[in-house]
């Protein structure tokens, strides 16, 4: 040993051995904001069910039609037929296997005209694949855009239900059955049997995939099917009761009378089937050996870092479940009136815009982290810099004052593809509202509880935590999503 490797005092790794290290919690990368759950007011529910009573409305469908497809080559699901109007409820599935081996498929370039305003209305269009852009005639002879159809979206569906005479202007039926004859769906104005389109329709950005069903076809199958020609004549039968602009039974109410004319008499009628939410639950059981809780519970509680790591993780599935579940799910119960679709790909501040004007009191954007950033690019691009907004003592990105709230749950699809959802929240302004029951026995915070299920034979204590929860959407438009939201420019690899 040379001189220089001689030590004058205790080596460090020596002296670790009667030290004690400095520790932290356990981390996790599960964590995130949580923002739906910190911002939705939360309703408790004593009962377990919550039940939303709303006036009487007369469903018209308007749903988007769904496909299989081979390649470049798509096929009408036929079930989903039923979310044309006319077709609303109809389940004879031999009649829709026959309608939807009728379509046929026509591809459109990037601008290419599908149909020309002004040309005869000789059958359906369904968007099997890509954008179509609906544009009319301007007030001083411009021409605008009306809206943007996509994958799913219709054109002319009410033309399935012929009426006699003249059309009516009532459009393809995807509106909300305005007393006036204006619609708010993407086929406006759209003509009855022997008219003309009043719109045009191109292919935006993309190529686009439409499935075209000519009406004599259809109406070949129709007077060889008794059941469909009854479902066709009830379509047009709808109530002849005023409706109004939301498609609701319609209070009547005399306004700008003189005189002592007989006031109409009136009433507000209930939906007779209500829809009810029952409370979801999330749950785990988290197992801690006897011997780690009793003799290595010092500094930090075993057990209790155990709780709180498995906490978290069941909040996190109750977010999880709030945005994706099927039956309350927010992404899955948004109204099909109130699903838009972005114009170019990418989210423009012209489609925050066009999800806004759908509602009123829009409270809080929701968008994937990676949407919020492809939102920022198109305003960077445009020199549009949106002030942020302080929500809970934090500073967010924001839109005309509409905080935009980070949500990783939202999904993202194969294609690079997301939603964004806004949000009108309260009972007090009929908006989206959480739901939970207060008071479960073994309450650790509001609706979540964790219970002791005792030790096994092996020394093994168990622990249930139970999270209760659901969420409820007052009224249609207290919730819209924007689709097909692209993460990345077209034409830019990422």
């Amino acid at each position: 040993m040379t001189e220089r490797d001689q030590r004058l005092s205790l080596d460090t790794a020596a002296a670790r051995t009667l030290a004690t290290t400095t520790k932290s919690v356990p981390q996790t990368s599960e964590i995130s904001p949580r923002w739906l759950l910190r911002v939705l007011p939360w309703v408790d529910v004593p009962g377990g069910t919550y039940r939303v009573n709303r006036r009487l409305t007369y469903p018209v469908g308007g749903g988007r039609v769904s496909f299989t497809g081979a390649g470049a080559r798509f096929r009408v699901i036929p079930p989903s037929l039923a979310e044309l109007p006319p077709l609303h409820g109809y389940t004879d599935v031999p009649v829709l296997e026959t309608l939807a081996g009728l379509f046929e498929q026509r591809d459109y370039t990037s601008g290419e005209v599908i149909v020309r305003a002004g040309d005869p209305a000789e059958g359906l269009l369904l968007v099997a694949h890509g954008k179509v852009t609906v544009r009319q005639a301007g007030a001083y002879g411009n021409s605008v855009v009306r809206a943007t159809l996509s994958t799913g979206d219709h054109a002319g569906a009410d033309l399935l239900a012929p009426r006699d005479g003249p059309g009516d202007g009532r459009g393809d039926g995807r509106g909300d059955g305005r007393e006036d004859g204006r619609e708010d769906g993407p086929g406006d104005g759209l003509p009855q049997p022997g008219g003309r389109w009043p719109v045009t329709l191109l292919a935006a950005t993309t190529t686009c995939a439409v499935l075209f069903l000519p009406w004599a076809a259809f109406r070949t199958v129709a007077g060889r099917s008794p059941s469909l020609e009854a479902r066709l004549a009830r379509h047009q039968a709808r109530p002849a009761r005023p409706l109004t602009r939301h498609g609701e039974a319609a209070i009547e109410v005399a306004a700008g009378h003189t005189g002592e004319p007989t006031l109409p008499g009136t009433f507000a009628d209930y939906d007779p089937g209500p829809r009810e939410y029952p409370l979801s639950v999330s749950q785990a059981v988290l197992r801690v050996h006897t011997r780690v809780a009793d003799l290595f519970s010092d500094p930090m509680d075993q057990t209790g870092e155990q709780l709180r790591l498995t906490i978290e993780a069941v909040r996190e599935a109750q977010e999880r479940e709030l945005v994706n579940n099927r039956d309350f799910g927010l992404l899955h119960n948004a109204d099909p009136r109130q699903r838009v679709t972005t114009r170019t790909g990418p989210p423009t501040p012209d489609d925050l815009d066009e999800l806004l004007c759908r509602r009123k009191k829009s409270r809080y954007f929701l968008a994937h982290p990676a949407a919020i950033a492809a939102f920022g690019r198109q305003c960077n691009r445009g020199g549009v810099h949106p002030e942020p907004v302080e929500v809970d003592g934090r500073m967010v990105p924001a839109w005309r004052g509409v905080p935009i709230l980070p949500c990783d749950k939202i999904p993202i699809s194969r294609h690079g593809t997301t939603s964004i959802l806004v949000l009108r929240t309260g009972e007090a302004d009929q908006g989206v509202v959480g739901l939970r029951q207060t008071g479960v026995p073994g309450e650790r915070e509001p609706g979540l509880s964790v219970r002791s299920t005792g030790i096994d034979a092996r020394a093994v204590a168990s622990y249930l935590v139970s999270a209760y929860y659901s969420a409820a959407v007052l009224v249609p438009d207290a919730l819209g999503v924007l689709d097909d939201v692209e993460l990345c420019d077209p034409g830019v690899t990422p």
